[in-house]
């Protein structure tokens, strides 16, 4: 079973000549701008701030490697949406994902992260249609789930699902406040990495 002992920050990879060798499995994490993902993985490895977290969307602009003592990576994507930066900047950020996540054998499963309390987005829809097409393993996990009442959480999470064209078991509910689904969280990618 996994167990986020002693996660440490390794790099920023701006380019793919950048990318550490591929010796250990790797866990990425995708998500709109400020959807919660860093308070995820920080949550997730028992730790405060590791993984920094802003206010201001867009903040990430590369991927982040961190390597857990087990030999195993977890690399924060750059989220997509609503970030404040050049179209052009947004084309290269597009460019080095695809190409991570297209050609990295190392890549047991991409993290999608949803925050519960909105509709269905058209980009995450992309982003799990994309996947599925390529063949690309990804767990969809619904954050934010402490803010919503239970009749609410569920009635959003079930609306998610049928968006998504997903059952109840192809997903985690997440809360980085309570603690809420951390440990089905991490049940689950053990699943993906043994």
């Amino acid at each position: 079973m996994l167990n986020f002992t002693d996660t440490q920050f390794v790099k920023s990879v701006y380019t793919i000549s950048e990318l550490p060798e591929e010796e250990f499995p790797e866990i990425a994490f995708a998500g709109r701008s400020n959807v919660g993902k860093s308070s995820l993985i920080n949550k997730m490895i028992n730790r405060k701030n590791l993984v920094k977290v802003s206010s201001q969307p867009g903040k990430t602009r590369c991927l982040n490697f961190f390597q857990e003592k087990q030999d195993l990576y977890l690399v924060d994507l750059p989220g997509y949406g609503y970030a404040k930066v050049s179209r052009q900047m947004k084309s290269d950020w597009k460019g080095l994902i695809t190409s991570y996540l297209l050609n990295r054998t190392v890549l047991r499963c991409v993290v999608v992260i949803v925050d519960i309390r909105h509709a269905l987005k058209a980009q995450d829809l992309e982003l799990v249609t994309w996947l599925r097409s390529e063949r690309i393993p990804f767990l969809l996990v619904y954050t934010k789930v402490d803010k919503l009442s239970q009749s609410k959480k569920a009635m959003q999470a079930s609306s998610l699902d049928a968006g998504f064209g997903i059952s109840k078991g192809d997903r985690v509910l997440f809360s980085a406040k309570s603690g809420e689904g951390n440990e089905n969280l991490i049940s689950r990618l053990d699943h993906f990495v043994g």
